[in-house]
């Protein structure tokens, strides 16, 4: 049996609420609001909870000195947005998932539309079996979806990710050094 477990009457066990120090715990959101004794009483300029120090007095990511690095920080970011390597990665990413999306939500669409106006085309039955057009265009369905997420990862694979990751680890090497 644990801390904050106990036996009750006639053996029966009940378990005590237990306490953990949560540090995204926020009194004013999750107890009873005091007005008087809340934030922005007494002429004391509010502060959102996130600005300020946590449960015991825990610093948040706006002690003083961080807010500057957070600054360099986003200029790190900033930086590698507007590099040429972070331009080619966007522009060959839209360049495949615009059309891409746009071919099969208009064969999706197709599809609905073609089910929901033309009845009697889709129950039209393929060969001397159970199966029909609608059948075959819903199963379709199914095998572009595959089809189209195997020509996306073929697609990021030839140079997209590989440059996309070594961005990423540039950027958190950058970022890195900022902080110390």
């Amino acid at each position: 049996m644990t801390e904050h477990e106990a036996t009750g009457d006639a053996g029966i066990r009940t378990v005590a609420p237990l306490r953990v120090a949560d540090p995204w715990y926020d009194e004013l959101a999750s107890g009873p609001a005091v007005e008087a004794a809340g934030p922005g009483t007494d002429g004391e300029p509010y502060e959102p909870p996130s600005r300020r120090n946590g449960p015991a007095g825990a610093p948040t990511y706006s002690e003083p000195g961080r807010d500057a690095a957070a600054g360099e920080r986003a200029a790190v970011y900033l930086a590698v947005q507007q590099s040429a390597e972070f331009q080619w990665v966007r522009r060959s990413h839209r360049r495949f998932v615009f059309p891409a999306t746009a071919g099969f939500l208009v064969w999706y669409l197709l599809y609905i539309v073609t089910a929901t106006a033309f009845p009697a085309l889709m129950a039209t039955p393929v060969g001397e079996g159970p199966l029909n057009i609608g059948i075959l265009a819903g199963l379709a369905q199914f095998l572009s979806t595959a089809l189209l997420t195997w020509a996306y990862v073929h697609n990021a694979s030839r140079g997209r990710d590989r440059a996309a990751f070594e961005l990423r680890w540039e950027t958190q090497l950058r970022t890195r050094q900022v902080g110390r």
